[in-house]
C-alpha cells in the first residue's frame, strides 16, 4: 500500500471527492430508511468514477441536476415569432390608445371656440321673460354614441329607445330657446371633481357643445322646484366624466348675474335612458345633473340629485 507522499495532487483530490461521495450516499440510505427522503432519479457518475476535473467542484457539491440548455433550430424560431407577434400587439394598443386620444383633444379643440362664445352671451343677458314649455322627453338628455376616431357624433342611439316610444321620439319638437335673463344659470361649479363650466339654455346636441345645458321648463337657482343641468362625459370637454365620483354631502354652486347658490348632493344613481322622471318637478328648491355612464360606453344615465341648502347675494361680473 502506498504512503500518502506516493499520491500525485490529481489522485489525492479524486479520492477526496469519492470519499465525499459514498458519505452523502450512506446519509441518504439512513435518511431513506426514516422515510424522510424520496427517490429522485439523478445521474451519478458509473461506477463510482468522476467528472472530468473542470466538473468536480459542482459534483462535490452535486444537486444532481444539469443546466436547461437555451432552445434551438425551430424552437428557437418560434419562440422570437412569438416575441414579434407580442411586440406588435402592445404597439398596436398603444396606437389606438393615441388615436383616441387625439380624437377627443380635436373634438374638445374644436369646441373651445363656442364655449367661449357661450360665455359672452350669457354676460350680455337682459331681464326678460319666456313661458315655461312643458317636458315631454321620452329620452335623458346627453345620448349618443362613444367617439370614433375621424367620425362624426351620432346621438342618441336608436338601441336605447324602446320600438313602441319611437313615434313619439320623432314627433318631439324641442322648444325655443329664450331669451337670456338674468335669473337663468350662468355657470356651475363642483369644486369635488374640478368643474367650472358655462351654464347654456336647451339640452340639444347644438347647445351641449357650447358647455352646461339648463334643461328649458326646469326651476331656475334659488326657485322651488327641479333644475336640470346635462352635459356630455367623452366629448365637447368632458365636462361631467366624473360625476360618479361625488359622494352625499359634496357642494354643487349654480351661480346666475346676481346670486350664487349652494346645493348638497344627497344621491348619486344610474339609471336607463327612458327613466324621464328623474326631471320631474319637485315641491322644493333642487338640482338635478345628467350625464352619459359609463364612459365610452353611453348605453346609461347617471344622475346626481341635490338640495339647496344656502343662496349669496355676491354677483359675478364677467
Amino acid at each position: 500500500m502506498r504512503g500518502l507522499d506516493k499520491f500525485s495532487e490529481e489522485e489525492l483530490e479524486e479520492a477526496l471527492i469519492r470519499k465525499r461521495y459514498r458519505q452523502r450516499q450512506a446519509r441518504l440510505g439512513r435518511l431513506r430508511e426514516e422515510g424522510r427522503v424520496l427517490d429522485v432519479a439523478r445521474d451519478a457518475p458509473a461506477g463510482g468514477g468522476v467528472r472530468p476535473a473542470a466538473d468536480r467542484e459542482r459534483w462535490a457539491d452535486w444537486s444532481g441536476s444539469e443546466p436547461e440548455t437555451a432552445p434551438t433550430g425551430w424552437r428557437l424560431i418560434a419562440n422570437r415569432a412569438l416575441l414579434v407577434v407580442e411586440v406588435a400587439a402592445v404597439l398596436g394598443f398603444v396606437g389606438v390608445l393615441v388615436s383616441m386620444g387625439f380624437s377627443v383633444m380635436e373634438l374638445n379643440r374644436d369646441t373651445a371656440a363656442l364655449q367661449q362664445q357661450a360665455v359672452g352671451e350669457v354676460a350680455a343677458a337682459q331681464p326678460t321673460t319666456a313661458a315655461d314649455p312643458v317636458i315631454d322627453l321620452v329620452v335623458l338628455p346627453t345620448g349618443h354614441k362613444p367617439p370614433v376616431d375621424g367620425q362624426p357624433i351620432v346621438y342618441e342611439e336608436a338601441g336605447e329607445i324602446p320600438g313602441h316610444l319611437l313615434p313619439q321620439v320623432a314627433a318631439y319638437v324641442p322648444p325655443p330657446i329664450p331669451a337670456p335673463s338674468v335669473e337663468q344659470p350662468r355657470r356651475v361649479e363642483i369644486e369635488s371633481i374640478d368643474v367650472t363650466a358655462t351654464v347654456v339654455q336647451g339640452h340639444e346636441p347644438e347647445q351641449l357643445k357650447k358647455g352646461v345645458g339648463h334643461s328649458i321648463g326646469t326651476a331656475m337657482p334659488g326657485q322651488s322646484g327641479n333644475m336640470v343641468l346635462s352635459a356630455h362625459n367623452d366629448i365637447y370637454g368632458e365636462i361631467f366624466r366624473h360625476l360618479d365620483k361625488l359622494s352625499p354631502g359634496d357642494e354643487i354652486v349654480v351661480s346666475t348675474a346676481r346670486q350664487r347658490y349652494t346645493y348638497v348632493v344627497n344621491e348619486i344613481r344610474v339609471v336607463a335612458p327612458t327613466d324621464v322622471e328623474v326631471m320631474d318637478p319637485t315641491d322644493h328648491a333642487s338640482l338635478t345633473l345628467i350625464s352619459c355612464y359609463p364612459y365610452l360606453i353611453n348605453n346609461k344615465r347617471i344622475v346626481v340629485f341635490a338640495d339647496l341648502v344656502e343662496e349669496s347675494s355676491v354677483g359675478l361680473n364677467g
